[in-house]
């Protein structure tokens, strides 16, 4: 059997995050640096999965 993966979508930079998350970038940098939103930080740039974000504030909300 063969497993087919999703490419992964991938968001960087806190901008297209805050987008995302409907927050300011400053709002959106603190959730980043204090480790409140699952992304990483890359090379000096953040970097989100887009479906692990949505999974995160659905769980926020269930």
């Amino acid at each position: 059997m063969t497993s087919e993966k999703k490419p992964l979508d991938l968001i960087w930079e806190v901008e297209e995050i805050a987008k995302l998350i409907g927050r300011t970038e400053r709002q959106t940098f603190h959730l980043l640096s204090s480790g409140q939103l699952p992304a990483k930080k890359v090379g000096g740039r953040w970097v989100a999965e887009r479906s692990k974000l949505i999974a995160f504030f659905m769980d926020d909300v269930a």
